[in-house]
C-alpha cells in the first residue's frame, strides 16, 4: 500500500497555521468562515498532486528503501490524475535538490520526518498542521514548506505558518534533541524563489507566548474585525460587513472643502482603497454565484456570456483550407520565445551559461510603479542631482 499521503483528506484546524496570518490579525474571522463552505479550486487540486509528487521523492530519498519498480508504478499513478502536468516533475525535483544540499552539507546523518502532523495546541486552542518536511541536525531544527502556487510570492521571513510548525516541532523533538535554533524555508520553484529565514528557540518560545492570548480570542470568535491584506483568501471576503465599511468610508472625503486634495490625502484615500479591486471581484463572482442559484442580487442578474469558436478536428480542418488552394503560411504564426520563455525551457543553470554569460542579453530597469512604503525596494524619482546635471 502507498505510504504517499492523501492531502485533500487532510483535517483541517479552526485556527490552522495556513491561516494564521489572517486570525492573527483578524480575530473573529475564524468563526465568521466556519459557515461558509469550502468547494476548492483547480489550483488547490494542482497544488495537491505537486506535494504528493514530492513527497513520494523525498521518501523515496530519505526515509524509505524503495525499489526503482515501486517509485515508478506510484509515480505513474500520480501522473494519471486530472491536474497532472509534466513540469511538475521539474519543480519537485527543485525541492528535493534544495533540501539535498541542506542534509549532504552536515557532518552526521540527520532526523528527517516527511509530512509530518506537528500539535502546537499549547500555544493555539486545538492547533495542529502538517509541516511538509522536518530536519533536525545537532542543535539546529530546519523547518521546510513547499508551495507550488504562482499567483503570490511568500516569505519565510517572520512568517506566523511556519513558526507556528515549528512550535510543533519542537514540542515533539526537544526532548529527543536540544534544539537552539530554528531554520525555516520556503521553497516556490514556479516563482524561482527560496526564502529562508533563521531564528533562536528562545525567540520562537516567546512569540508563541505573545500570540496565546491573540489565539485564545480568536478560536472564541472575539474580538474587532480588522480588514486588510490578509483577506485575500478569507472566505467571507465578498461579504464581510467590516470589509464593506472600510471601502465605503471613502465617503469620507467628499466633506474636504478644497477644490484639490494634498499629497497626505491622496496617500490616506490610497490607503483605504487596498485591495479595492479584488474586493469588487469578489462580490461579483458571490452575486454571480447567488443569481446562478437563483437567488436576487437587485439590479444584477446572471446571463451567457461570450462563448468560443473551436475546430472539431483542427488537422481535417487545415488539411481541407489547403486543399482549396490556401497556403499554408497563413494558418500557422512562428513567434520567437520570450527571454524568461527560454530560460524556463533551458533551466537557469544552462540558460545563464549559454546565454548570460556571453553578453547575449541586456537587462533593462522596469517601469516605475507605486509601492506601498513597506515595500523592501529602493525608492526612486526622477529628479536629476544638480551637480550630475552641470558635469
Amino acid at each position: 500500500m502507498s505510504n504517499v499521503i492523501d492531502h485533500a483528506s487532510r483535517s483541517h484546524a479552526l485556527l490552522s497555521a495556513s491561516s494564521a496570518v489572517r486570525w492573527l490579525a483578524c480575530t473573529p474571522s475564524a468563526r465568521l468562515e466556519e459557515q461558509f463552505e469550502d468547494k476548492g479550486s483547480p489550483y488547490a487540486a494542482e497544488g495537491t498532486l505537486a506535494h504528493e509528487i514530492a513527497e513520494l521523492k523525498l521518501r523515496k530519498y530519505y526515509t524509505e528503501a524503495m525499489a526503482k519498480s515501486t517509485f515508478t508504478r506510484r509515480l505513474n499513478k500520480l501522473k494519471k490524475q486530472e491536474h497532472y502536468q509534466e513540469e511538475m516533475l521539474k519543480h519537485t525535483d527543485t525541492y528535493l535538490e534544495y533540501l539535498q544540499e541542506i542534509t549532504l552539507a552536515m557532518d552526521s546523518v540527520p532526523y528527517v520526518a516527511i509530512e509530518k502532523k506537528v500539535d502546537f495546541s499549547s500555544y493555539v486552542p486545538e492547533g495542529f498542521g502538517t509541516a511538509d518536511c522536518i530536519i533536525i541536525s545537532k542543535n539546529t531544527l530546519y523547518v521546510n514548506d513547499f508551495k507550488y502556487g504562482k499567483g503570490v510570492q511568500v516569505s519565510a521571513e517572520d512568517n506566523p505558518q511556519m513558526k507556528l510548525y515549528a512550535l510543533g516541532a519542537y514540542l515533539e523533538y526537544s526532548f529527543l534533541y536540544p534544539i537552539e535554533k530554528v531554520h525555516m524555508s520556503i521553497v516556490q520553484p514556479r516563482l524561482n524563489s527560496i526564502s529562508e529565514y533563521e531564528i533562536t528557540i528562545q525567540e520562537l518560545l516567546q512569540w508563541g507566548d505573545e500570540i496565546k492570548p491573540i489565539a485564545d480570542k480568536a478560536f472564541k470568535g472575539e474580538g474587532e474585525f480588522s480588514p486588510g491584506d490578509h483577506c485575500k483568501f478569507c472566505k467571507a471576503k465578498a461579504v464581510c460587513r467590516a470589509r464593506a465599511d472600510e471601502y465605503s468610508a471613502l465617503d469620507d472625503f467628499h466633506q474636504m472643502k478644497p477644490p484639490l486634495i494634498s499629497n497626505d490625502e491622496v496617500g490616506l484615500i490610497l490607503e483605504k482603497a487596498q485591495g479595492l479591486d479584488s474586493w469588487v471581484k469578489a462580490l461579483k463572482d458571490y452575486a454571480l454565484k447567488e443569481s446562478l442559484k437563483g437567488n436576487e442580487i437587485p439590479g444584477w442578474k446572471a446571463v451567457e456570456g461570450r462563448g468560443s469558436r473551436n475546430f472539431i478536428d483542427q488537422d481535417k480542418a487545415f488539411k481541407e483550407l489547403q486543399e482549396k488552394g490556401i497556403k499554408e503560411a497563413m494558418l500557422f504564426e512562428r513567434v520567437p520565445l520570450t527571454v524568461p520563455k527560454i530560460e524556463k525551457q533551458l533551466g537557469k543553470k544552462e540558460f545563464r551559461e549559454l546565454v548570460e554569460d556571453a553578453g547575449l542579453v541586456q537587462k533593462s530597469p522596469g517601469k516605475p510603479a507605486l509601492a506601498k512604503s513597506s515595500d523592501k525596494r529602493q525608492a526612486i524619482t526622477n529628479q536629476v542631482d544638480a551637480k550630475d546635471d552641470f558635469k
